[in-house]
């Protein structure tokens, strides 16, 4: 895995945002201890959100708003630890996205970023959701392209299409950033994209709240201010 990119060698960033832009993992324990109380008391960090990535997936498909998909992995992930969560505990769940921080390097680092190439996101989020998310993060990006447009989830490939639609480039001229290896690394190398590897979880063993997967990113950096540093010096 090459540390080093042309930074004139890419007209446009495309970026995952729940992980890599937004600090889920943060926001999702935050959100299932307040709704499953004490039922997961005893649960470990790392236990929770494998819990929840081993849930996730499936809700996914076929596909079904976030929201729902966020209802239905509560009710999955408290059965686990024999919690039933009320309808009113789904929908705070579900509607908890918005109030999952963003990692501090974030704005800073899409601002300079932005200063060079065209920032668009392709999420695995409803477009209200990922609007309250956007909002934490300081820019108008240049397109976004949700599930709910596409859809589908990554790791389909429809959400990529679709952005490559919107984008109107050569997909040798993006490049995408991303830290989960299961929804982007491996659909971005399928579809012949560059990619970079944010391994938000660096020192940490697992992979959090998403699948394990097997994949191939070109570069591999600890945070977004290093892929800035990287692009723009």
């Amino acid at each position: 895995m090459t540390q080093a990119l042309d930074p004139t060698a890419f007209d446009v960033l495309t970026f995952d945002c729940y992980g890599t832009l937004i600090d889920w993992e943060t926001g999702l324990l935050t959100a299932l201890r307040a709704e499953l109380a004490g039922a997961v008391a005893g649960a470990a960090d790392d236990e929770l959100l494998e819990a929840f990535a081993a849930v996730e997936h499936a809700a996914q498909t076929p596909y079904q708003p976030y929201r729902d998909v966020l209802a239905q992995a509560l009710r999955e992930v408290g059965g686990r630890y024999g919690a039933a969560p009320s309808g009113e505990q789904q929908a705070r769940f579900a509607g908890s996205v918005p109030d999952w921080p963003a990692f501090p390097d974030s704005a800073p680092a899409l601002a300079r970023l932005q200063r060079r190439y065209r920032l668009v996101p392709i999420t695995n989020c409803d477009d209200d959701l990922f609007a309250g998310s956007a909002a934490q993060l300081g820019i108008t990006f240049d397109a976004v392209v949700t599930a709910q447009q596409a859809g589908a989830y990554k790791p389909d490939e429809q959400p990529f299409l679709l952005a490559f639609k919107r984008i109107g480039v050569p997909r040798e001229r993006i490049l995408h950033v991303a830290q989960s290896r299961f929804h982007d690394h491996v659909p971005a190398k399928r579809l012949g994209l560059t990619s970079v590897w944010i391994n938000r979880r660096a020192g940490r063993p697992g992979e959090g709240a998403t699948p394990q997967a097997q994949a191939a990113p070109d570069v591999e950096l600890p945070d977004l201010a290093a892929l800035a540093d990287l692009l723009t010096g």
